[in-house]
């Protein structure tokens, strides 16, 4: 009776031992499978968190000094097109440009009415300013561009005809050697008291 005792308790704790065994390989498999996860969390933000610091290292560009920008365009006149350009300036087409530029530089500078009469549906041939149209702003002859053509946007702007007094208001006036011509921007046009153009404001800008 002893012995068969014995022999089922020694098949019973070798059972409870068993048991214990299987338990406690599960239990870290469980262990395991929870760690495992937040290990791999942490380690992404611990991740995130470096990149972030080494983007707040990273310095901030700053702009050009007066100076700086002084000294990159007496590089940039020292070069052939440099060169040429202060010709042109110089020559009696370059001094008639920069004299209409300056001539509207007022009104531009405080985005202002402009009075326009359309002279020419067209911009001189080779131009390559997009969509645009001749007019004459105080006696001088002006181009009007709009910039490259965008499906719609200057739909309105078709109806204009020659001779059409418009009001032009814009953010800039440029000039380049190839052009005998300022160049307008056209930020806003009103034919008739009616606005008919008005550029859309830059996305992510002001």
């Amino acid at each position: 009776m002893k012995n068969k005792r014995d022999a089922l308790s020694g098949y019973d704790l070798s059972g409870d031992r068993f048991m214990l065994i299987k338990t406690t390989k599960n239990m870290k498999k469980a262990i395991y499978a929870l760690i495992l996860p937040l290990v791999v969390v942490g380690g992404l933000v611990f991740a995130n968190r470096e990149i972030k610091n080494e983007n707040s290292k990273k310095p901030t560009p700053r702009p050009p000094s007066a100076a700086e920008m002084k000294a990159e365009l007496r590089k940039w006149e020292a070069t052939p097109a440099g060169i040429m350009f202060k010709k042109w300036q110089t020559s009696p087409d370059g001094k008639k440009v920069l004299a209409g530029a300056a001539k509207i530089g007022k009104p531009v500078n405080a985005f202002t009415n402009m009075e326009a009469v359309i002279t020419s549906l067209s911009l001189p041939p080779g131009s390559r300013l997009g969509f645009g149209v001749m007019v004459r702003i105080d006696g001088v002859d002006y181009i009007l561009s709009f910039g490259p053509k965008q499906p719609d946007e200057f739909q309105q702007l078709h109806s204009l005809k020659v001779n059409d007094k418009i009001i032009i208001r814009s953010h800039n006036v440029s000039y380049a050697p190839k052009y005998s011509y300022p160049i307008v921007s056209g930020d806003y046009i009103e034919r008739d008291s009616k606005i008919i153009y008005e550029r859309p404001p830059n996305k992510g800008g002001c």
